[in-house]
């Protein structure tokens, strides 16, 4: 599947829900193997751009192009061979195995009636293998940790084939280690050619594995760029509305520290 730059163009996007707008004026481009993190508050609108993003919504105004072909006028199915989607909460139903969750991903090139090929069960177990888990193929889905259902529900997307993959908050049901292996895998797909945008509530994430970053304040982008022009503490300060102190480690990486504010609580 050729792939251009600016493959993915958002202009000047609107969503309004019962009236009141949601977000407004978003705008940004990626390329092959960039990695887009949206950093924001709680309630500001990434969730609901995301779903955007993929096409569960449609937005009131402005385009999503996805090769130069508004994202409105594609099917389903071609939507679905084009972009991988992982949303906040999957909680599974049913005890399938891993196996069969992750050929679930071959849906976009099956008919209703078609049962996989040996050429969809290749692409699974390939799936399952980049992401270092295939030893858990035949295990039932229901019986795994968070971070293997993470793993396994990102392998599933994998088997889509898609050029894109958009995650809401992918690391944030995760620990501490499972956090920081599933940034490694993003790095590690963003390097395969994979285009990745992801929201987060972490700033240092941006530092870790992006190379383009949008901070989000009520419903619009009040910065876009490189993560070192945008993950300042003045920005930070204006999106959190708390003093954030930027320390530079050894390696030249950036972490992002928040300082205790005065706040009492009246009860």
């Amino acid at each position: 599947m050729g792939i251009t730059n600016n493959f993915y163009e958002v202009k000047n996007i609107s969503f309004s829900y019962d009236g009141n707008e949601i977000f407004s004026d978003i705008s940004f481009s990626i390329e092959k193997g960039d990695v887009l993190c949206i950093l924001g508050p709680n309630g500001t609108g990434k969730t609901t751009l995301i779903k955007c993003l993929n096409g569960l919504h449609e937005i009131g105004s402005g385009e999503i192009l996805i090769k130069g072909k508004n994202i409105k006028k594609l099917s389903f199915k071609e939507i679905s061979r084009n972009i991988g989607y992982i949303p906040q909460n999957h909680a599974p139903s049913f005890p399938f195995k891993v196996i069969d969750v992750v050929l679930m991903g071959r849906a976009p090139y099956l008919n209703l009636i078609d049962a996989p090929r040996k050429k969809d069960m290749g692409i699974a177990l390939n799936s399952l293998k980049t992401l270092g888990i295939d030893n858990l193929k035949d295990k039932e889905y229901t019986n795994l940790s968070g971070g293997e259902m993470q793993l396994v529900f990102l392998a599933r997307i994998l088997c889509q084939q898609p050029d894109i993959l958009i995650l809401d908050e992918p690391t944030s049901h995760l620990d501490f280690g499972n956090q920081i292996k599933l940034l490694e895998i993003i790095d590690n797909l963003a390097a395969s050619g994979l285009s990745i945008i992801m929201s987060s509530h972490f700033p240092d994430h941006a530092f870790l594995s992006s190379n383009k970053v949008a901070i989000m304040k009520d419903g619009c982008f009040i910065d876009f760029g490189s993560p070192n022009d945008v993950v300042t503490e003045e920005n930070l300060k204006k999106a959190y509305s708390i003093d954030v102190k930027l320390i530079e480690l050894e390696n030249k990486r950036k972490v992002c520290v928040p300082l205790k504010t005065n706040f009492e609580l009246s009860l």
